[in-house]
């Protein structure tokens, strides 16, 4: 159950982060409302995950969906570009996220 809460914590982590690109810097209503949100589900989740998790690996795996999530989502959405050297540093946190869950004695 944890880890499902901590994924729970990475969706709104990114979700937050791709509705704050579309607030146009709070200027538009409904994804400065969705920013908020998500932002506040995030923080609930990622702590009701650090009752049962190691602070390092939950926070570790938390940032790290949040990274990868929003470099796709920001290629896929706002056209953003990625570089060789891009692509292998976030190719690198994913192996370290599952790592840390193979890894993991939770």
């Amino acid at each position: 159950m944890q880890w499902i809460l901590l994924i729970l914590a990475g969706v709104f982590e990114v979700t937050w982060a791709v509705a704050m690109k579309f607030s146009n810097g709070f200027s538009v209503l409904l994804p400065s409302v969705v920013t908020v949100i998500g932002y506040i589900l995030s923080a609930v989740f990622l702590a009701l995950a650090l009752k049962h998790l190691p602070l390092g690996t939950a926070y570790a795996m938390w940032t790290g969906f949040g990274i990868v999530g929003t470099t796709v989502l920001g290629v896929a959405l706002f056209n953003e570009k990625l570089s060789v050297p891009q692509v292998i540093c976030v190719s690198l946190i994913v192996i370290g996220i599952v790592g840390l869950k193979l890894l993991s004695k939770e």
